[in-house]
């Protein structure tokens, strides 16, 4: 009894400590995220590619992506902003844990089961700023899948970030019904080659 007694006490003061250091975490990249409307232009974007998608009409479904053009110049610069703003933080808030589970003070009792944040963010700006630039003249359709796949996983690093990766694999797969493997597998190659360099996966 002593035993299970003990355990829970510990349970519940890692609980306690993981719930402080998400909230500081959270509030911490909602501050440098606050000042963009970087969610709702992601949002935008992800509705107006289904819209097109799913129009049957050439000249309609032409329109709809010249009209989405706007909004995917906007959230390649105001990321980039992002990136450099988060960029100027102190690197002691910015380490990520790459541990299975959330641990509270992981990132400092383990510094090299960690990646920075502030270089996630910064590759995750190159590959939406690249994707956007569509230089290598992809056919909307296919601009599309890669911007969508290089945002899902720019949002699943702002999920690692707050929470853990298996909270962020979560939420991906809930919110947007792909696993963090396919989006992986989706985005462009130096995208991947340096996520993988990164965080290791």
């Amino acid at each position: 009894m002593d035993i299970l007694i003990l355990a829970l006490v510990i349970a519940t003061g890692i609980a306690f400590l993981n719930a402080q250091d998400q909230k500081r975490r959270i509030a911490l990249l909602a501050r440098t995220l606050g000042q963009y409307q970087i969610e709702a232009l992601m949002e935008n974007l992800t509705q107006g590619y289904l819209r097109a998608l799913g129009e049957d009409d050439p000249a309609r479904r032409d329109q709809i992506w010249s009209l989405l053009t706007g909004a995917e110049t906007a959230i390649a610069a105001q990321f980039g902003r992002f990136a450099d703003d988060f960029a100027r933080l102190d690197a002691a808030s910015t380490r990520v844990s790459t541990l299975a589970m959330a641990l509270p003070g992981a990132s400092r009792l383990w510094p090299t089961a960690t990646f920075d944040a502030r270089e996630a963010f910064r590759l995750h700006a190159r590959g939406i700023a690249d994707a956007v630039a569509n230089r290598e003249q992809r056919p909307p359709r296919d601009k599309a899948f890669l911007l969508s796949a290089e945002l899902f996983l720019m949002q699943h690093t702002c999920h690692w970030y707050c929470r853990s990766r298996r909270i962020a694999s979560a939420r991906l797969l809930r919110r947007h019904k792909t696993n963090h493997e396919q989006v992986l597998a989706s985005v462009a190659p130096q995208t991947r080659r340096a996520y993988g360099a990164l965080t290791g996966l």
